[in-house]
């Protein structure tokens, strides 16, 4: 077995280089670092990446999230399903926007919502729908939104999705769905913090433009360039300050210009990963499709074979920690966290199933070949030092 390594490999490092850090500069030397000129051409950028008509800029994805339910009318009074294995901000924004969250199962191969078992949660109160693409691959948004009441909305939670496909071809922002985006620090496209909501609808974008930016008629930026802006500047609706800067947008315009290199690392460790864990033969399941081309790969999550080890998944992830490889989770479920359990209607037997069970490996811009190769053999180390009694039933 090779020595343990010396530095510590992040599940998800982001990848820069001297041409995000002369962007920063060359924006901190303008004097302008707020909303400006950068967002403009980022947002229009990105909006031709993902075939959507209008993207707007914002803080994060939590913010998009919120945003766009506010955008809808959602609050109060409404119910909104949202799938269990996500991150907390999937639901929170559910009540910041005063909603209530109601909280779903998931297929335990694809960890993604269906139809069916968002069916199963409907309620007469329900008003949307948020859809999580789970580690960067696509729920079937058409035939999610077929089997929906008409009066029910389909949010898009693509956190994990930038650059990946849906199940017909076409890329992910571009449905007509309110999708929302997510630029934190280990995400596929890293500004550090930040995210963006795409639309079709011009109307609607409008709105969400206003919401992110303190109800305000003119941003900053027109204010600046413009007198007479300056002058008259009109709140339209309460609103929040939720904004894209261009001091992260400078960034992102050079990550999203990278995205092909990018996807090229993440598809050849996936493909490194996915060979290499089919042939340790211990009942290893990853998800589904994560060495397709329409897979985005933000997470290589894989369940382990717990019932038939002789240590938990929990042990094996901090023995991985104590090598320096960075195995994570995604996700500890919502419904079973003390603060969400008042929203639990039912158990989620899926998800329960394989809670204990997952685990994401490194994956990224910035982890190589080498480095798949290290995390497989010590996790190879591990599992075959595991007492095994039969095959892997799930």
């Amino acid at each position: 077995m090779t020595a343990i390594r010396l530095d510590y490999l992040p599940f998800g490092k982001p990848n820069f280089s001297d041409e995000e850090i002369d962007a920063v500069t060359g924006v901190l030397r303008s004097g302008w670092i707020g909303q400006g000129l950068e967002c403009k051409a980022f947002e229009k950028e990105l909006a031709s990446f993902t075939s959507a008509e209008y993207v707007i800029g914002v803080n994060s994805c939590t913010s998009a999230l919120f945003l766009s339910l506010k955008a809808l009318g959602i609050g109060p009074g409404d119910d909104v399903v949202v799938p269990s294995l996500t991150w907390c901000s999937t639901a929170n924004a559910v009540l910041y926007a005063g909603a209530t969250p109601v909280f779903c199962d998931v297929d335990p191969e694809s960890m993604l919502a269906t139809p069916a078992l968002i069916a199963q949660v409907l309620t007469p109160k329900t008003r949307a729908v948020i859809v999580v693409h789970y580690g960067g691959l696509t729920a079937d948004i058409q035939a999610i939104q077929s089997a929906l009441p008409r009066q029910v909305a389909v949010i898009e939670d693509a956190a994990h999705a930038l650059g990946a496909l849906y199940p017909d071809g076409s890329k992910v922002g571009s449905s007509g769905n309110l999708t929302c985006f997510s630029f934190y620090a280990n995400k596929n496209l890293s500004m550090g913090d930040g995210g963006a909501i795409a639309v079709q609808d011009a109307d609607l974008a409008e709105k969400l433009r206003l919401l992110s930016h303190q109800g305000l008629s003119s941003d900053a930026w027109k204010r600046f360039a413009h007198p007479m802006a300056a002058l008259t500047p009109v709140i339209e609706s309460l609103g929040y300050k939720m904004n894209l800067i261009d001091l992260l947008a400078c960034i992102g315009r050079v990550q999203l210009a990278r995205q092909g290199e990018f996807q090229q690392i993440r598809q050849s460790v996936a493909e490194y990963y996915r060979s290499a864990l089919s042939a340790l033969n211990v009942g290893i399941l990853v998800q589904s499709g994560i060495t397709d081309i329409a897979h985005a790969k933000h997470l290589f999550v894989i369940r382990l074979p717990v019932k038939q080890m002789d240590v938990s998944r929990n042990e094996i992830l901090l023995e991985l920690r104590s090598r320096n490889i960075g195995a994570s989770i995604h996700y500890a479920p919502l419904h079973v966290m003390p603060f969400y359990r008042q929203y639990a209607q039912s158990p989620l037997a899926n998800t329960e199933q394989i809670m204990d069970e997952i685990m994401t490996l490194p994956i990224g811009a910035s982890v190589n070949l080498e480095d798949a190769r290290y995390v497989v053999e010590q996790l190879t180390d591990l599992l075959k030092n595991q007492d095994f009694h039969g095959a892997h039933s799930g």
